[in-house]
């Protein structure tokens, strides 16, 4: 039996584009001499639809759109599409988060999902009703066990500590289903594919039975999704894969041998995953979101390098602007190595000194801020300043603007609200600072895109005469590695310092990190690269104690 994984990059709500996209797909596959086509989950509506399923007209126009589906795709092969059902019970969620096999212009056979997720980015439970039954369906001499994304992360053998008290693969194992079949849509973090194919080929030992992993593909808002979706024999060896971070629809034959070996499709490095990761979720979320072109600020430092390469790599060098606001506080460096910066990458800029908007703040605030000494409001000011000159142009000339502000700072609130925190999408935000150093010297690696200089300098603001990051936080080593321990591993005070981290220092961070939280609730959108991210899966409380 040939199965065929049509690993798709859908945008959500979009159900009539997702629609032609599949079948598209499809006929693709029943090209390939496929028997039966799989997608990911809840495909046609794209994942995650989040509280457009709580408009009854959506989902009844997925409904429809489902059945026109069906009907167009009434003399090819089966489909086995992830969608909605409406829940006819009285009591329950409304809907059950599902997969329906169309076959001949009819809906045959429905599957929902067992497990649903309420943790990190998935609130499942808030829409969903769990499925009531799981059986096998027949097909090909074959006994097809399927499942959706979440229900194959429970396996007591695999984790330590289960969420959930069944497990809907048991179940199926027992029931006879000799093929597993996923339809996923498993955001991307870095490492996480390592551990798909590792829990995944210890189910398919466990339960001696071929295992179909079908993942999505794209970004939507701040979540990005890998694909790489693959196929195991019952010895849990891969037979078959699909490439990471871009659509295609692979065709396998499940009775065949596990190849020698495979063609890699994995990023060979951390940053070189991380660096696909990032370039795939801004191009989606500029284009899904509308939008063609983007600007950004280029101070010379190392995060605004960074965010420009991605951007470049995401949507071609014609389309990102670059601008330079140099104040008087601004290094000759600083601005050498920005226009280095846009020569490389073959951007257009604009320079625009900011000293006239200062001075123009300085008049018309002298009297209410008269006997106050400098402080950090001029700095911020100066921020502000570059903010609202970036989102001018960003509303005349169309242009979405990134923000370049890594997760260290955002972490602890170094950087300044309406000011550098201005845009539409934080292209960094989840990519530590020790890290977006690790990706500028991968990106140099086979040849000098940004200045030598922006990654030897001494990072800084540059909103005050000689100011350094280091006047007003740890060095980053010790920052990124107390807020990973804090933020990812839930560390508190007390296990920081036995782990030991200076007491005042772990202390200053913690507090910072707290008093912050005003500032993330009010950030641009993230994208999110790591296991805790700022942003959907961060549900920390701002007033308390």
């Amino acid at each position: 039996m040939k199965i065929a994984l049509l690993q798709l990059n859908p945008i959500v709500g979009d159900l009539v584009g997702n629609a032609q996209m599949i079948e598209k797909a499809v006929q693709q596959a029943a090209s390939l001499g496929a028997d039966l086509a799989i997608t990911s989950e809840l495909a046609l509506l794209g994942y995650p639809p989040r509280d457009l399923l709580l408009y009854p007209d959506f989902v009844h126009r997925a409904t429809q759109r489902l059945g026109q589906l069906a009907d167009s795709l009434r003399e090819s092969i089966p489909l086995v599409v992830g969608t909605v059902q409406p829940n006819p019970a009285p009591e329950g969620r409304a809907l059950f988060n599902g997969a329906a096999w169309l076959e001949a212009g009819e809906i045959r056979h429905w599957i929902h999902k067992s497990l649903l997720p309420t943790y990190d980015v998935f609130d499942e439970d808030r829409y969903f009703e769990p499925a009531q039954q799981r059986e096998p369906i027949r097909f090909r001499g074959r006994q097809l066990g399927f499942s959706i994304c979440e229900d194959v992360w429970n396996d007591r053998d695999f984790w330590q500590h289960r969420r959930y008290k069944m497990d809907p693969i048991e179940e199926m194992s027992a029931a006879g289903a000799d093929v597993l079949i996923n339809l996923s849509a498993s955001p991307f973090s870095v490492g996480k594919q390592t551990l798909r194919v590792k829990m995944l080929s210890a189910l398919a030992r466990k339960h001696h039975l071929s295992v179909v992993y079908v993942n999505q593909v794209g970004g939507n808002d701040d979540l990005i999704f890998d694909g790489a979706s693959f196929v195991l024999d019952p010895a849990g060896e891969v037979i078959a894969q699909a490439p990471a971070f871009q659509p295609d629809v692979v065709c396998v034959d499940l009775e065949q041998p596990a190849p020698p070996s495979l063609p890699a499709i994995w990023p060979t490095s951390t940053p070189a995953e991380l660096f696909q990761a990032l370039v795939l979720g801004t191009r989606d979320y500029v284009f899904k979101c509308g939008f063609r072109q983007v600007l950004l600020g280029l101070s010379g430092g190392i995060d605004s390098a960074v965010t420009a390469v991605i951007a470049v790599e995401a949507l071609g060098s014609a389309n990102v602007l670059g601008v330079l606001m140099p104040s008087p506080y601004s290094s000759p460096s600083s601005l050498t190595d920005a226009q280095a910066l846009a020569e490389a990458l073959g951007i257009p800029t604009y320079t625009l000194p900011i000293a006239p908007m200062m001075q123009a703040f300085e008049q018309v605030l002298a009297q209410p801020l008269a006997g106050f000494p400098p402080d950090i409001t001029e700095e911020n000011l100066q921020s502000r300043i570059r903010g609202t000159t970036l989102m001018a142009l960003s509303n005349k000339l169309g242009h979405m603007l990134l923000t370049t502000g890594n997760k260290s700072e955002l972490a602890v609130g170094y950087c300044t609200i309406y000011g550098d925190m201005s845009g539409g999408l934080a292209v960094i935000s989840d990519v530590p600072k020790t890290q977006v150093y690790q990706l500028a010297e991968w990106i140099n690696r086979h040849q000098q895109v940004i200045p030598t200089s922006t990654l030897t300098k001494p990072p800084s603001a540059e909103l005050r005469p000689d100011q350094r990051d280091s006047d007003s936080l740890p060095a980053y080593e010790v920052l990124d590695a107390i807020l990973s321990r804090h933020i990812e591993q839930h560390q508190s005070h007390d296990q920081l310092v036995a782990a030991g981290f200076d007491t005042e220092t772990v202390q200053k961070v913690l507090r910072l990190v707290k008093i912050a939280e005003f500032k993330r609730h009010q950030a641009a959108p993230g994208l999110r690269v790591t296991d805790r991210a700022f942003g959907t899966g961060w549900r920390m409380p701002i007033a308390r104690r």
